[in-house]
C-alpha cells in the first residue's frame, strides 16, 4: 500500500458547541479515485474544505506530503463578476507553473469551450462551472478535491469530464449526487455516517450492498446491547436498595451502557413527502404535430411530432443552449410554433420548477415563502394534499431545521434553495409537472425522496435533466436534441436511448455472394412504402378526429347541465356511455394517426 500524500487524522470540527464530526481518519494515496458520500448536513463539504486546508480543524491534524499540489473545486464558486475567464482560470496556478500560464490557460479555454475575455458575471451556470473546472485543472494537481463537479453541466460535458478524470493520474476525492458519475469513476468509498467516517476499498457501485452489511451488523450489536441494558436494569431494580454502596459501580456501568446506546442512533427513517395532485386531466395531455421553431437563422425544433398521454414521464436531454427550455414552452402552449400545431388536453393544471429559482424572493424568510396566500398558506400553516400542516413541520420534511424557518432565502445554499422550491411547488395542485433541472445541488437522499414522490404522482411529468441515473429510474421516454441537430423521441430511459442510437448506427447486413445489381433490385422492390389506402387514411383521419372531438364536447356540455336531460338517470347513463364510446374511438384514431404519421416521416427521411 502506497503511503498517503494527503490525510486527516483524528479530525474534529465543531459548530455551535456540538461536533459536526469527530475522530475522522481519511487518507488519499497517489492515483486513488475515491468518493465521499453521506446525508445532507453530515459534514461532507466541510470535510473537503478541511482537507483542502481552507478551514482549520478544531482537533486532530491535516497531513500533506511535501511538494504535493492540492486543487479544490467548491460546490458553489463565487468568482469576481468583473474578472475575465482567462484570469479566473489562471488564479489556480501554483508558483512552479506561473511561467507556463499562457500555454496552460489557452489549452483549457479551447478544451472547455470558453472565451478568454468574457467576464465571469456574464456566464451561465454551465459556463461558470466549466471555468471553475479549468481553474482546478490548470496546475496539474497531485490531489483533486471536487464538490459536485457535474452541477450545471450538460451531458456532453459531464461525459467528457468523466473520461478526463479517469485518465488523469491525479488522486481524486469526489462529492457528487450523480450516481452514474460516481459508479464509473470511484474505486474507493468514504461514508460520513452520523458523525463517523467509514471506508471501504470498493467503488460506489457496491455502496448499497456494503451499507446494508454495516447496518445489519449495527442492528445485531444494538440488540445485544439492549439485552445487556435490560438485564442490568432488572438486577439493579431488585438489589440496589439493599446493597446500595456495593452496587454504585454497577449503576455507573449501566449509565455508561445507556449513553453508548443513545449514541448508537440507528439509520434515519425514510422521508416521505406528500404532493398535491390536481383534478384528473384528459387522457391525452399534449399532442404536437410537425412543430418547428427557429430564432433568426438557428433552427431549434424541426418537424417534431409527439403525443404525451396522462401519466407519462418524459425526459428532455441535450447540450446547454440547444433549446430544451424552448421545447418545454412549445409543448405547454407558452410559446407558439412557427409551423405545426400543439394541442393541450382538458383540465390541465401546470406546476413549474424553474432552474433559475426566480420564484424565490431572497429577502423573504422560508416561513414567509411557504405561507404565501397564492399557494394556500396563511399565518403559520400550509395546505398540502387537503391537510393543514404547520409550516415548520412541513419544512422539516424537506430537511430544514426549526431555526432556518426564520432565515432569509438569500442565506440558503444552492441545494437548500432547490429543496425550498420543491417544497413550495408540491403544495400547488397540478396534473402536469414541469421540472427544469430539479436535481442540481440535491444530495442523494433528497434525490431518492424526489424520485419516490414523482413515482407516486398521478399526473404527467416533463423533466429536463442531465442526471443519467435519475432519468433511467424515472422516465418512460426521452426527447433528445441529438448531435445531428434533430430532435427525436426514444422509448425508455437514457441508457435505452443510447442503445437505440447504437442500433440505428449499425450498418445493415448485405449479401456477399449476390451481384450488386441483384442486391440493389431486391432492396428497391422490398423497401417499405405507404399504400394508397394508408395515404388516404392519413388524409381523412384529422377530419374524423375533429368530428369526434366536437361530439365529445357536446356530450360533456350536456352532462355538465343535467337539467337539459330532465335529470333522467337513464338518459344521463346513456350519454355517459356515448361519451366513453366516442373517447375510445378518438383515442384509437389518434393512435392510428400517430402510427401513420411516424411511418410517413421515416420514409421521407430515408428518401
Amino acid at each position: 500500500m502506497s503511503p498517503p500524500i494527503l490525510a486527516l487524522r483524528n479530525a474534529e470540527i465543531t459548530f455551535g458547541g456540538d461536533p459536526l464530526f469527530s475522530g475522522v481518519d481519511l487518507s488519499l494515496a497517489p492515483g486513488d479515485k475515491a468518493c465521499l458520500v453521506g446525508r445532507n448536513g453530515s459534514g461532507k463539504s466541510t470535510l473537503l474544505k478541511a482537507l483542502a486546508g481552507i478551514i482549520e480543524l478544531d482537533d486532530g491534524e491535516r497531513f500533506t506530503q511535501p511538494g504535493v499540489t492540492v486543487a479544490y473545486l467548491p460546490q458553489d464558486p463565487q468568482p469576481d463578476p468583473e474578472e475575465t475567464v482567462a484570469d479566473y482560470i489562471a488564479g489556480g496556478l501554483d508558483e512552479k507553473h506561473q511561467d507556463q500560464r499562457q500555454f496552460r490557460v489557452r489549452d483549457l479555454l479551447g478544451t472547455l469551450r470558453l472565451e478568454a475575455d468574457a467576464a465571469m458575471g456574464t456566464l451561465s451556470g454551465g459556463g461558470q462551472r466549466r471555468s471553475a473546472l479549468g481553474r482546478a485543472f490548470v496546475s496539474d494537481p497531485d490531489v483533486l478535491l471536487m464538490d459536485e463537479p457535474t452541477n450545471h453541466l450538460d451531458l456532453e460535458t459531464t461525459l467528457w469530464l468523466e473520461r478526463h478524470l479517469a485518465r488523469m493520474p491525479t488522486a481524486l476525492l469526489l462529492i457528487s449526487h450523480d450516481r452514474a458519475f460516481l459508479r464509473n469513476l470511484s474505486q474507493k468509498t468514504f461514508w460520513m455516517d452520523r458523525g463517523q467516517m467509514r471506508s471501504t476499498a470498493r467503488g460506489y457501485g457496491q455502496f448499497d450492498d456494503w451499507a446494508e452489511e454495516v447496518l445489519q451488523a449495527e442492528e445485531i450489536a444494538r440488540h445485544k446491547l439492549d439485552r445487556k441494558i435490560a438485564s442490568e436494569t432488572q438486577w439493579l431494580r431488585k438489589g440496589v436498595t439493599a446493597r446500595r454502596k456495593r452496587n454504585q459501580g454497577r449503576l455507573r456501568e449501566l449509565v455508561k451502557l445507556r449513553e453508548r446506546r443513545a449514541k448508537q442512533i440507528g439509520p434515519r427513517g425514510k422521508i416521505e413527502i406528500e404532493m398535491e395532485d390536481g383534478p384528473p386531466a384528459g387522457r391525452r395531455v399534449i399532442e404536437a404535430r410537425q412543430i418547428t421553431k427557429a430564432y433568426d437563422d438557428k433552427v431549434i425544433v424541426d418537424g417534431l411530432t409527439t403525443r404525451i398521454m396522462r401519466g407519462d414521464r418524459i425526459g428532455i436531454v441535450g447540450p446547454n443552449g440547444a433549446g430544451k427550455t424552448t421545447l418545454i414552452r412549445l409543448l405547454t402552449g407558452d410559446l407558439k410554433p412557427d409551423t405545426g400545431s400543439v394541442k393541450l388536453g382538458t383540465n390541465l393544471e401546470i406546476a413549474y420548477f424553474d432552474q433559475t429559482r426566480d420564484q424565490l424572493n431572497p429577502k423573504r424568510t422560508l416561513w414567509e415563502t411557504m405561507t404565501d396566500k397564492e399557494i394556500g398558506g396563511g399565518g403559520d400553516s400550509v395546505l398540502v394534499n387537503g391537510r393543514t400542516r404547520h409550516v415548520v413541520a412541513y419544512l422539516k420534511d424537506f430537511l430544514f431545521d426549526d431555526k432556518q424557518a426564520k432565515q432569509p432565502v438569500g442565506a440558503l445554499s444552492g441545494g437548500e434553495k432547490n429543496r425550498l422550491l420543491l417544497a413550495k411547488l408540491f403544495t400547488k395542485p397540478s396534473n402536469l409537472l414541469v421540472l427544469d433541472e430539479p436535481t442540481n445541488d440535491l444530495d442523494m437522499d433528497m434525490l431518492d425522496v424526489l424520485e419516490d414522490t414523482l413515482d407516486r404522482y398521478e399526473g404527467t411529468v416533463l423533466l429536463v435533466s442531465h442526471d443519467r441515473d435519475f432519468l433511467d429510474r424515472l422516465v418512460t421516454s426521452i426527447i433528445s436534441f441529438d448531435p445531428d441537430g434533430k430532435v427525436r423521441e426514444y422509448a425508455g430511459g437514457y441508457t435505452d436511448m443510447l442503445r437505440q442510437r447504437r442500433d440505428e448506427a449499425k450498418p445493415q447486413p448485405t449479401g456477399e455472394t449476390e451481384p450488386a445489381a441483384t442486391t440493389k433490385q431486391r432492396t428497391s422492390t422490398s423497401a417499405p412504402r405507404m399504400t394508397y389506402n394508408e395515404k388516404r387514411e392519413l388524409e381523412l383521419l384529422p377530419d374524423q378526429m375533429a368530428a369526434l372531438e366536437r361530439d365529445i364536447s357536446k356530450i360533456e356540455a350536456q352532462l355538465a347541465d343535467p337539467s337539459g336531460l330532465n335529470h333522467d338517470p337513464e338518459k344521463i347513463a346513456r350519454m355517459g356511455q356515448l361519451l366513453e364510446t366516442a373517447a375510445n374511438a378518438l383515442s384509437a384514431k389518434q393512435d392510428r394517426w400517430l402510427e401513420l404519421e411516424m411511418k410517413r416521416e421515416k420514409l421521407e427521411g430515408a428518401a
